[in-house]
């Protein structure tokens, strides 16, 4: 059987989108209040996968870069966002992934990138804004959950194996 990794990076990012949210909401649930860098960080990962999902579905992007949200806010565009971006990957034939798009960004310029570029950077770029994040929350005095694509791959593991039953 032939792993696909577009595929699986996708699964790993709504699992790292929904373990990070889970942390803030932790963090807020104790009534401390979540600092706005934090807020601003993950709003731009949540953000910038509306934006490439609109640049690759041809449609008009509900948010800007760097527009902020509170943590409703972020949970709202995490559920439009995480999961359609995954299904790109999971749907795209290789026809789709070699398709160019083009588009203009945030500054004006203009650019053109394949559909699989596209997709994998995606998940390069939360994966780097979501470690910011956990150093903004560490600065702070919280403790940052982990994101790793190492740890969502142990956690895989971890539930394929109980599943099985023994004999």
């Amino acid at each position: 059987m032939t792993m696909n990794t577009l595929e699986k990076l996708g699964a790993f990012n709504v699992w790292a989108n929904t373990t990070v949210l889970n942390r803030l909401d932790e963090i807020a649930a104790t009534g401390q209040e979540l600092p706005p860098v934090v807020l601003r960080l993950f709003s731009h990962v949540l953000n910038a996968q509306a934006i490439w999902i609109s640049r690759i579905t041809g449609t008009t992007s509900p948010v800007k870069v760097w527009q902020e949200h509170d943590l409703a806010g972020c949970q709202a565009l995490h559920e439009r966002t995480s999961e359609p971006l995954h299904q790109l990957m999971v749907n795209a034939d290789e026809t789709e992934l070699q398709r160019l798009i083009s588009y203009t960004n945030s500054l004006g310029d203009s650019y053109e990138s394949l559909v699989h570029d596209i997709l994998t950077h995606a998940v390069v770029h939360a994966s780097y804004h979501r470690a910011q994040v956990a150093t903004r929350l560490r600065d702070h005095g919280f403790e940052p959950v982990n994101s790793d694509f190492i740890t969502y791959c142990r956690e895989l593991s971890a539930a394929a194996q109980k599943a099985v039953p023994s004999l």
